[in-house]
């Protein structure tokens, strides 16, 4: 007899029970759409890191292939790198106050604009290699930046 009662009040939800559900339906829908957005509006963060490694691989690569031994040469104007014949000749290097990544003969890449480079030279040891310079080349691009650091041997001598 108890159950038959029990079983006729429970026809539906109360207006209580019924707010609380809008409640926290709306609340774990406001997280869903919150982490949506987040990842909606980092979306384009990924080609901006591909194309700082890219640049800072560029650049490595165009700094190992030069000689070790040092070597007198002409400074060359602007972002030019044309006259740089070894490797310690790009220590210092840097595009930041132009804001322009350009060829080795110093002309600006339109697409590129808004990245800058800067190359740190230093001797240093590598292990049990006493004769290796450490370069260290920073690409940043507003508040995204990127450093690769790569070794440069005397293995030639």
């Amino acid at each position: 007899m108890w159950t038959e009662r029990f079983m006729r009040r429970q026809r539906g939800m109360t207006l209580v029970e019924l707010m609380i559900a809008i409640i926290v339906i709306g609340v774990g829908l406001a997280g869903v759409l919150s982490a949506f957005s987040a990842t909606t509006r980092g979306s384009a963060d990924p080609l901006v890191n591909e194309q700082l490694l890219a640049i800072a691989e560029e650049m490595m690569e165009e700094i190992q292939l030069k000689p070790y031994t040092a070597a007198a040469n002409t400074a060359p104007s602007g972002c030019a790198r044309d006259t740089y014949n070894d490797v310690a000749d790009y220590n210092g290097y840097s595009t930041a106050a132009a804001k322009k990544i350009c060829t080795l003969d110093g002309t600006a890449i339109p697409s590129l604009a808004g990245y800058a480079v800067s190359v740190q030279v230093q001797t240093a040891t590598l292990g049990a290699v006493a004769a290796a310079l450490r370069i260290s080349i920073t690409v940043s691009r507003g508040n995204d930046s990127l450093v690769l650091v790569g070794w440069r041997t005397d293995y030639a001598s």
